[in-house]
């Protein structure tokens, strides 16, 4: 790594835990010292050293645009010169709504928020006081925020013994989360009870690496909690307006009762936002007794960036060329995995993705598990120094962007062919 953030990072853990303000960026999954990013532009980062890298992290999913898009600046310095906050209503909250529930037909309103964690918060608020039950299932591997009831298997958190993954998390909240394999309905049957308020889900998993669903395992989910009178919250934080642009429920044909988003709706601004149908939405205050509120909810710049965003994926080919590009990235690495006999599984939901270290299949936390970590944090500093930035763990997602020309994918294909050549050489001496 460079001098000079070599030299930031030591600096920066003297006033900031870990010298970092997310764990994952301290590369405790990797080893080594992480690169200080200077600027971003298109597919590329910059670090303090001005060494740049085509860049598979993407703000860990909103930048589906890629960097400094023309579009979402201009939009973003327009609404810079009205005012940062105001702590009141907007013509822009109401116009971001609109678009919101349009995308999506299972959110008849929304409430914008400042971050998934503030969603999903919410969101587990709202389906307790729409039930009046306590108990919320999830899954092993699925991440949620840092919400004290979701933080059990937490996917890239690390969490094993169906103890609270964080200290500060009392036993006596996460005793009403219950934590199933994902994939598994069988699971999901044999542990629900009468006091299952939601099941929360990410429809595609991303924080233990990407992990699609099974072939009927949403629908599984949407018929177990009509039985049980429980309701279905989608967990779209990562994949709305990601896997599609009306988010994974369009792309699998599911109704939730609940919806979160963020990321993307807030084009690179601190943003979150759930929904559900106008009765459940009427349950949230000033309308009803669930109370919920937010100094910094609505904020001008991350509305203004989220709606030119939203307007840009709208009306533009953008997922489909997302999904050729990654498309002939996955058949490259996996041609060059099997040319230097390097075991992988590379799993892929349009433009998200992992390349596990292990033959496979990944269907859920304790597959992903399987991986050799080791490998994986070799692949990782061999790629950095070849200039490709990829999430420094294991068990996150990868993301492409609509900057990532053809000419990216196939630089991004000829450097892991180098790399897994290596990789080969290396543990086969």
């Amino acid at each position: 790594m460079g001098k000079n953030s070599e030299s930031l990072f030591q600096r920066a853990q003297e006033v900031i835990p870990g010298g970092v303000n997310s764990p994952v960026r301290a590369f405790r999954g990797v080893g080594g010292t992480p690169p200080f990013i200077d600027m971003a532009l298109g597919s590329r980062v910059f670090d303090a050293d001005n060494l740049q890298y085509i860049d598979c992290v993407g703000s860990w999913g909103p930048m589906i645009l890629g960097h400094c898009h023309r579009y979402v600046v201009e939009a973003v310095k327009k609404a810079a010169t009205r005012g940062f906050s105001f702590g009141a209503p907007t013509a822009a909250e109401i116009e971001i709504a609109e678009m919101i529930v349009q995308a999506v037909p299972s959110m008849e309103m929304v409430r914008l928020v400042n971050s998934g964690t503030e969603a999903t918060m919410s969101a587990l608020r709202l389906a307790r006081a729409a039930t009046g039950r306590n108990t919320i299932m999830k899954f092993d591997g699925g991440y949620h925020g840092h919400v004290d009831s979701l933080l059990v298997k937490a996917g890239s958190g690390g969490a094993t013994f169906n103890l609270p993954d964080s200290a500060g998390v009392p036993k006596e909240v996460t005793a009403l989360t219950l934590s199933v394999p994902y994939n598994d309905l069988k699971a999901v049957r044999e542990a629900m009870t009468d006091d299952v308020a939601a099941i929360i889900v990410e429809p595609v998993a991303g924080n233990m690496g990407c992990i699609p669903p099974q072939p009927g395992f949403l629908q599984g989910l949407r018929e177990i909690c009509d039985e049980k009178g429980s309701l279905l919250i989608l967990d779209e934080v990562m994949t709305g307006f990601r896997v599609a642009y009306g988010g994974a429920q369009a792309l699998y044909d599911i109704k939730p009762d609940i919806t979160t988003l963020g990321k993307i709706i807030g084009g690179g601004m601190p943003i979150g936002a759930y929904g559900a149908s106008r009765k459940l939405m009427e349950l949230v205050s000033p309308l009803g007794p669930m109370y919920q509120a937010g100094t910094l909810s609505g904020n001008p710049l991350a509305v203004a960036s989220g709606r030119a965003t939203l307007s840009v994926l709208r009306n533009s080919s953008i997922y489909d060329d997302l999904e050729e590009r990654t498309s002939e990235f996955e058949e490259g690495v996996r041609k060059a995995a099997e040319k230097h006999g390097v075991p992988i599984t590379f799993n892929r939901v349009g433009s998200m993705w992992t390349l596990f270290f292990t033959e496979g299949p990944v269907t859920d936390f304790e597959s992903a598990n399987q991986s050799n970590r080791e490998k994986f944090a070799r692949f990782f500093h061999l790629m950095l120094s070849e200039g490709v930035y990829l999430p420094p763990s294991q068990l996150e997602a990868a993301f492409f962007s609509a900057a990532h020309a053809k000419k990216d994918i196939l630089q991004l294909i000829e450097r892991a062919d180098r790399v897994l050549k290596k990789v080969a050489w290396e543990y086969s001496t």
